[in-house]
């Protein structure tokens, strides 16, 4: 088992959000909100991993590990209204209607797009950290 928990927050139709464990199964929780849905989260881990150790009589190996929250396009897009789909599929390579597909959940990016999206990501997130006022 890896040493974080790996969450995905997704933006749901109903203008909620969502968040699941990618290795931890069964793992998932919502809100009206992105901290509603991490809060849920959280605790159904706490309430799965007492669970497990009622049935087991052990903690589960996942129990005490760090979440590392991770966004799918659509939550991110919504969390971050400002950044203009646009200018920022321009930016990362990626063509804007395809852009916008991924972020519509019309249409999934790759591991591999998703990594290439991400290296343009980091690199568009240090040039602003350097800006100052």
């Amino acid at each position: 088992m890896e040493k974080k928990i790996i969450a995905i927050i997704e933006k749901l139709e109903q203008d909620n959000f969502a968040v699941r464990a990618q290795n931890v199964k069964g793992a998932y929780g919502s809100g009206d909100t992105e901290q509603d849905a991490k809060t849920d989260f959280e605790q159904v881990l706490k309430e799965q991993a007492e669970f497990y150790f009622e049935k087991n009589g052990q903690w589960p190996d996942w129990r005490d590990f760090e979440i590392e929250y991770r966004y799918d396009f659509s939550a991110f897009f919504d969390v971050f209204p400002f950044i203009n789909i646009t200018k920022f599929a321009e930016e990362v390579g990626i063509n804007p209607s395809l852009m916008r597909k991924y972020k519509n959940r019309i249409s999934f990016a790759s591991d591999k797009q998703k990594q290439i999206i991400q290296k343009k990501f980091e690199e568009i997130s240090k040039k602003i950290s350097q800006v100052q006022f």
